[in-house]
């Protein structure tokens, strides 16, 4: 495929200035993606865009991923009805650490330049900054976009003039960028239009050359109706000392069967042959959950590593499909033990009510009675011996390691 029809195919094109994609067929170009710094670490949302910008990178364009360090230090009005909270500087300095060693993580094995904006703004003056790009916007165009509008509308908490300047801010980055390294296409969600129309505009006033924006549609779960990336527990994050790779894996192997072919182009490499091989066979029988277990696979490879996929994969094998517990490595147990509840009790009447698998002996002994109590799946009884590194089964999906 081309870039325009693999862009296309896969659902990343929401809103151009090209007069038509397929003109990113025509020549090479540099192009740069912005990150926020508000968070210590990325979420699966946020990775949609990064898959984005692979592909971009895998059809021989250039990169240039810049960590928002001043920008995130505003904070930037879109989405909300009030101010952000201000963060210190420490903190988005650390913040803008950690999303660069991710973006490595994620991108490893690829040629990109990564930017900080704190570097061309930190000593910049505010008269040069009102003369040189305050005075090529005007209010009144400000005030029309969308972001700044519902600021200003009633049941809102108004904007303060930082926020108000935000757009100008990320429109001075593009010029940046257009001067220093020949970027002419600015990446963004499509919450960033306004603020990559800025840029756009600033190039063609100051320099009188042509910029160009491609957005993509925020990735929201058909089955909740929400931003994608957010469970019940919250954010998922990129980090596995925020979200463990268990945990992550989890998240992806739950995708709802209506929108995993969605996900699965957006959140994969996957070829668009082997995607219809897949979802053929995924609805033959969906209860088998093939797209999942791929999708699973795939994105925990993506984000942590080769690795990390196979303990996770394992794992979920030996609590849902039945495999031995005997096959994990030492360190396998100790973290499936992390991921669920775990005592080290010898009475399996003491273990039930320690883990919470019940809530008192004489609850623990019906359900043991029913034969509603697996360990290492088979059917446990009142005179079962159990040794460490076992694994409980309550009903369908309540687990349990002994320590």
């Amino acid at each position: 495929m081309t870039l325009s029809e693999e862009l296309t195919w896969r659902g990343f094109v929401h809103q151009t200035t090209f007069k038509d994609i397929k003109e990113l067929d025509k020549q090479k170009r540099t192009f740069y993606h912005g990150f926020d710094a508000s968070a210590d670490s990325q979420t699966v949302g946020n990775l949609a865009a990064m898959m984005f910008d692979g592909i971009l990178m895998k059809h021989g364009f250039k990169a240039i991923l810049l960590a928002g360090g001043a920008t995130s230090l505003v904070g930037d009005p879109g989405g909300r009805t009030s101010e952000r909270q201000m963060q210190a500087e420490e903190r988005i300095k650390n913040n803008v650490e950690r999303a660069q060693e991710e973006l490595k993580r994620i991108h490893r094995g690829k040629d990109f330049t990564l930017v900080n904006n704190i570097d061309w703004t930190k000593d910049l003056k505010v008269l040069d900054f009102l003369r040189d790009i305050g005075k090529n916007f005007g209010v009144g165009d400000l005030i029309k976009k969308d972001f700044i509008a519902s600021r200003l509308g009633e049941g809102s908490d108004g904007i303060s003039y930082a926020e108000f300047s935000y757009t100008l801010l990320q429109g001075m980055d593009y010029l940046h960028l257009f001067d220093n390294y020949g970027v002419t296409l600015q990446i963004g969600g499509s919450d960033q239009w306004g603020n990559c129309i800025s840029g756009v505009d600033l190039i063609r006033k100051t320099r009188g050359k042509e910029a160009h924006v491609l957005s993509h549609i925020l990735v929201v779960n058909k089955s909740t109706g929400k931003k994608f990336g957010k469970s019940e527990e919250g954010a998922v994050w990129l980090d596995p000392n925020k979200t463990s790779v268990f945990k992550f894996y989890q998240f992806w192997l739950n995708m709802d069967d209506e929108g995993v072919g969605d996900y699965l182009k957006i959140y994969t490499e996957i070829t668009p042959n082997k995607f219809n091989k897949l979802m053929a066979d995924f609805k033959i029988d969906p209860a088998m959950r093939l797209a999942q277990k791929f999708l699973a696979y795939e994105v925990t490879k993506t984000v942590h590593s080769e690795e990390a996929a196979n303990r996770a994969k394992k794992m979920t094998e030996v609590i849902f499909d039945g495999r031995n517990v005997a096959e994990l490595s030492d360190t396998e147990f100790k973290e499936l033990a992390e991921e669920l509840p775990n005592s080290n009790k010898e009475d399996l009447l003491e273990f039930l009510v320690d883990t919470k698998l019940a809530e008192s002996k004489s609850a623990a002994r019906r359900l043991v009675e029913q034969g509603s109590i697996q360990i290492n799946g088979i059917k446990a009884n009142l005179d079962t011996k159990f040794s460490t590194e076992s694994l409980v089964k309550k009903g369908k999906n309540s687990f349990a390691v002994k320590l």
